[in-house]
């Protein structure tokens, strides 16, 4: 069975002690510093000694983020977009593809069109 790109991961390349808040980062989009700063603050000022606990317990549950998922920035953010809003995820992914679509007519109609001056270039390049 193939990993899920919409699954929470530990990111121990990037994580500091064991790749919780770094995988929590790499989950929701936001900078990896502040969500070690207000996982310190959550600890001291509302969970206490529980905070700990959940991260241990989680560095010790969650999984490895895959190898396979070492993606380009551009690829990184857009997993973040399908994990936050699945919905508009698909939307735009709609909308890009109708973009393409649209401008790769636009090309076929001035290819295909009776072009004298087209068809004398592709002439001569033959």
């Amino acid at each position: 069975m193939s990993a899920r790109r919409t699954k929470f991961y530990l990111d121990k390349r990037n994580g500091k002690l064991m790749g919780v808040c770094s995988g929590i980062a790499d989950y929701t989009g936001i900078d990896v510093t502040l969500v070690r700063i207000g996982m310190i603050l959550l600890t001291i000022f509302a969970m206490g000694p529980i905070g700990p606990l959940v991260y241990l317990v989680t560095g010790w549950v969650a999984s490895d983020k895959p190898s396979e998922f070492a993606d380009s920035p551009e690829d990184a953010k857009f997993w973040q977009g399908v994990r936050a809003k699945p919905g508009s995820s698909v939307r735009d992914v709609r909308s890009r593809f109708r973009d393409i679509d649209r401008r790769l007519a636009d090309v076929e109609i001035h290819v295909t069109s009776h072009n004298r001056r087209l068809a004398d270039e592709i002439d001569s390049l033959r």
